[in-house]
Order: structure tokens, then sequence, then C-alpha cells
């Protein structure tokens, strides 16, 4: 199971926010190069990059600070999302040197998008779904669809796409415990692999995840709390190779 930084990039800086509240933030870097390099030292095999502004305007505005990412680690696997909502968009991060693209809002709003992505760019395309108590979240958390988590999950593994990001709005950056039912509840309903995000804390979130990793859930993201510093990184990483296998 990988445990995968986040790396929520706010008017170019490296920030988290909590549940989602583009005015309840904190700035934990000015240079997302530097805060990568912290965690692919710390033994990180993946990242996870979002860009905050792009999800709530709709189109990419920090592209190049992920771009300069992609470009200073060319053998990192890097995810990114955020304002992805258009092919164009999906080729030049991909030419950019990023690995996979999570389409959010769009796949929710217009799921025949995904569709077209995954026989366009196959093997490149993640899903990102944020739920609030089953239901889907959409346009950075400030909407809640009438859709099913798990219904959409299904449609978009037929799509094609590589993953599921799961994310429990209610825990994210509140650094209060993965929801591992319902991450577990989703990862049996597909069989496509799921990533955990929002609500990691410490070592034994991890191995909590670890204990059900069997079950589809192919790693974590984990944000606030290696910022923090209540979760060590290359630490985590090293007992979930230990207990579940290196992912």
């Amino acid at each position: 199971m990988l445990l995968i930084p986040a790396i929520d990039l706010k008017d170019g800086k490296c920030v988290r926010l909590r549940q989602g509240r583009m005015e309840d933030e904190t700035v934990f870097g000015d240079d997302p190069v530097e805060v990568a390099q912290r965690w692919v030292d710390a033994g990180a095999r993946r990242l996870h990059m979002v860009d905050l502004n792009g999800a709530f305007q709709g189109k990419p505005v920090n592209a190049f600070a992920i771009k300069a990412v992609a470009e200073a680690f060319p053998d990192l696997p890097i995810q990114v999302g955020g304002g992805i909502r258009d092919e164009e968009t999906v080729q030049a991060y991909l030419d950019a040197g990023v690995q996979y693209v999570i389409i959010g809002t769009k796949a929710v709003s217009a799921p025949h998008f995904v569709n077209d992505l995954c026989l366009e760019f196959p093997g490149h395309i993640i899903v990102g779904l944020d739920a609030k108590d089953g239901k889907v979240a959409i346009e950075g958390w400030s909407k809640l669809s009438h859709h099913s988590v798990i219904d959409m999950a299904q449609r978009f593994e037929q799509d094609g796409v590589e993953a599921i990001v799961f994310t429990d709005i209610g825990r994210d950056g509140m650094m209060s415990g993965v929801n591992v039912d319902s991450t577990v509840e989703l990862a049996q309903a597909i069989h496509i692999p799921v990533i955990a995000s929002g609500g990691i804390t410490d070592i034994d979130d991890v191995r909590v995840l670890c204990a059900v990793s069997d079950e589809g859930i192919m790693g974590a993201i984990t944000g606030r709390a290696i910022y923090e510093g209540t979760l060590d990184l290359a630490a985590a990483q090293q007992l979930a190779d230990e207990l579940c296998g290196s992912g």
C-alpha cells in the first residue's frame, strides 16, 4: 500500500484546507519543488497534487508549479487534480510528465467525458469521488449532488478508469481518522483500486488501512498529518510495506 503525500496548491504555494474551505488554509511551503523533494527523500513513491484555485475556477491556475515538480522528478508518478475539464488540459499535463489526471466535478456533471478520456488516454485517468453521507460533492465541495458514490464508481469502472480516489469530506484536513467502513464498502463494490483520502492522522490509521488493504485499497493520500508531524511518512511507508506489501 502506498502512502501518497498531498501537495495542494493555492496561488503557487503549498497549503492545506480544512474541509475544502478556501478561506481556512494553512501555508506549509512557498516552493512546491522543495516540498516534493522533502517527501521524495522520505520515500514517497507517488505524489498527489491538487490545483485548488483550478478546482474552484474550472481551469488550471497552478499548472506551472505542477509542471515544475514533474520536471524535477521525471521518474516519480504524479497524479493531478483540480480544474481538469477538457481534453487539452489532460494532454498538457501528460506532456509535462504527469502520470495520472484526476477528474472530479466534470466526471459527475458530464460522465461521458470520462468515457471519452479513457478511450483517448488509456491508463492515465483516475476519478476523484468526494463524498458526504454517501453522496458525491462537486465544485470544490461547495455543492452536494444526488449521485451515490458506489453507483458512480461502478459506472466509471466500466468506462476504464485506473482507480478511484475516495475522499470523506467530513474528515479531510480534520485529522479525525479515516472513514474505513465507507472506504471498504466502496472497494468491495468495484474491481479497480481505491485510494483513500481524508482524515489520516497517525501511524494507527495506517495500521487500520493495511488491515483492509486486500479489499482493494491500493494507497492512502496524506496531507496535514505529515506536514504537522503527527505522521512520519518514512515510518508509515515502511510499516505499510511490512504489513501489506509495497503496493
